[in-house]
């Protein structure tokens, strides 16, 4: 009987290179809203809230302000909800006021088909109408099957269908690292 196939693990970013490309797009997050007076940041549950706490302290140590930000937990808004199973895991949605007349910047971990944002964006429609919506990601694998793409980009990669992303954050992982598994 053959034994299984070890995975192939290779590291995308180490904790340096994740700290370099967070620095990088709170800069790009800041020139594309042209400063912080209506810049919201909202990061997609799970590991996109932390990126966007970090984002955001980073723009606040930059530019002294503090950029207010939410979290979306998107579970429920996804298009394959049924095949999640009976009992979904709900976090928390919670967004600092009214987006009338702000530029929401959606914040997430990994770009792969577009549906994650496509749900993010069916909810945040619940909470008003932003001015605009920018979508800032750390790792964009390709692969899209909806006509959506990210503005700010910490690594672009291309992966396989089998492959996964996966992206470790300190705050509950341990470490900062992100790996590539095939």
């Amino acid at each position: 009987m053959p034994r299984p196939k070890a995975e192939d693990r290779t590291i995308l970013l180490d904790a340096r290179a994740m700290s370099r490309a967070l620095q990088r797009m709170a800069v790009e997050v800041l020139e594309l809203a042209h400063g912080t007076d209506d810049l919201v940041l909202i990061g997609i549950q799970r590991r996109g809230v932390e990126l966007a706490d970090r984002i955001a302290k980073l723009i606040n140590e930059q530019e002294g302000t503090n950029v207010p930000r939410g979290a979306l937990d998107i579970t429920l808004y996804r298009d394959d909800l049924g095949t999640v199973g009976p009992k979904p895991v709900i976090g928390e949605t919670h967004l600092p006021g009214d987006l009338t007349d702000k530029h929401a910047v959606i914040v997430d971990d990994v770009l792969y088909t577009g549906r994650t944002v496509r749900a993010a964006l069916d909810e945040l429609a619940d909470f008003g109408r932003p001015k605009r919506i920018s979508l800032c990601v750390l790792v964009d694998r390709g692969g899209r099957e909806l006509p959506i793409q990210a503005d700010i980009v910490g690594k672009a990669i291309k992966t396989g269908a089998g492959d996964r992303v996966e992206v470790q954050v300190t705050e509950l992982d341990g470490r900062d690292q992100v790996d590539v598994v095939r």
